[in-house]
């Protein structure tokens, strides 16, 4: 019918029509064209995502000597602050040069805290400047904090995104032994600096056998109040409610807690959790030149009736309970984290995967 139309029109008319339909046939392939490529672009845009969703997570798990950790990886995570409030005679110091030697290669601040007169906890006004200084000062982040303070809980004052704390724990007894000591002698990395108790060469053996103070078992009473916090139960020796404060503050507000005597596995957690920071601890801890244990001299070993009557002592019991405690939770982060391959601990890697992810 169509043709018969056509064919009684002059052919002007026929020369327009068919142009009109050109035109709308090649409008009508173009639209096609761009809806199908527009439809394929968005594919490869989806694609693209869910592989960099996977390429982020998978950043903060690779192994630690792999080759794909560019430069441009240190950009993740700007804002990130990391708090080790550091128990003293813990070595503290020596994890504390690491990160004062990787600063400014991996692109952070690492600022030291000084409390006056040594105290381990701040005032309420002082606890409130502490969160809004350091959540506010956008200039020195990224950032990790150090200085011998007690756990502070940030969502009291309002802070949305809190820091990550960090921190190393020590038998008891040998902390409370080597404190001791540094009081009296010092220790080699200042040798020069005279200590509190210059010149008293009473040994620990001595001070417990006469009751001294310096050796009181509630002396021992450092680092349950250290992870249990700014409340005032925290700081009274043996304190049931204190130690169970400090388990549950170790579990749920630490990214992890490691131990003196294995401070190298340490180490490599953290720079396998968080290279941001990390990238190139367990190089620099095993050359030993700024990570090694800081020695304090002159230290003796108690004697087995110094460490049976330390023992008998509650504060001890719960210290202790408290290490042991710390102890098993680092050891089951080491093992989820670490596996062994030809005899040596490698970090595992990512081992999840996203899957069914809709829309397509």
């Amino acid at each position: 019918m169509l043709f018969r139309m056509v064919r009684g029109m002059p052919s002007r008319q026929v020369a327009t029509l068919a142009a009109v339909f050109g035109c709308f046939l090649l409008f009508y392939l173009h639209l096609i064209g761009e809806i199908t490529r527009l439809d394929t672009a968005r594919l490869k845009l989806e694609r693209a995502v869910a592989k960099l969703q996977l390429d982020n997570l998978d950043f903060a798990r690779r192994p630690l000597s792999s080759s794909r950790f560019q430069d441009t990886d240190l950009d993740a995570g700007d804002d990130m602050i990391i708090i080790y409030n550091r128990v003293p005679k813990t070595g503290s110091t020596s994890f504390a040069g690491i990160a004062y030697e990787l600063c400014s290669k991996n692109g952070y601040h690492v600022l030291h805290l000084n409390v006056t007169k040594n105290s381990h906890i701040l005032s309420l006004s002082d606890q409130f400047r502490f969160v809004n200084n350091i959540s506010t000062w956008e200039s020195k982040k990224p950032a990790m904090y150090h200085g011998h303070l007690a756990y502070l809980e940030f969502s009291r004052f309002g802070v949305q995104k809190k820091p990550i704390f960090i921190n190393l724990i020590r038998d008891p007894l040998d902390r409370l032994v080597s404190y001791y000591y540094f009081l009296r002698h010092g220790d080699d990395f200042r040798p020069h600096l005279k200590r509190r108790k210059a010149g008293n060469r009473e040994t620990f053996d001595e001070c417990v056998m006469k009751q001294g103070p310096d050796c009181d078992p509630n002396n021992l009473w450092m680092q349950i109040p250290f992870f249990c916090g700014h409340s005032a139960q925290c700081w009274e020796p043996g304190n049931r409610w204190a130690l169970e404060q400090a388990k549950y503050n170790l579990v749920q507000n630490y990214l992890v807690v490691g131990i003196t005597e294995e401070l190298g596995d340490f180490v490599a957690i953290l720079e396998a959790t968080l290279p941001r920071f990390f990238r190139g601890a367990v190089d620099l801890y095993n050359k030993g030149e700024i990570s090694r244990l800081r020695k304090t001299f002159n230290k003796i070993s108690p004697s087995e009736e110094t460490v049976s009557a330390i023992h008998e002592s509650e504060v001890w019991k719960m210290e202790n309970e408290f290490y042991e405690f710390a102890v098993e939770q680092f050891h089951f982060i080491k093992k989820r984290t670490f596996g062994i391959r030809d005899g040596e601990f490698v970090e595992k890697g990512k081992q999840f995967n996203y899957e069914k992810i809709r829309p397509r």
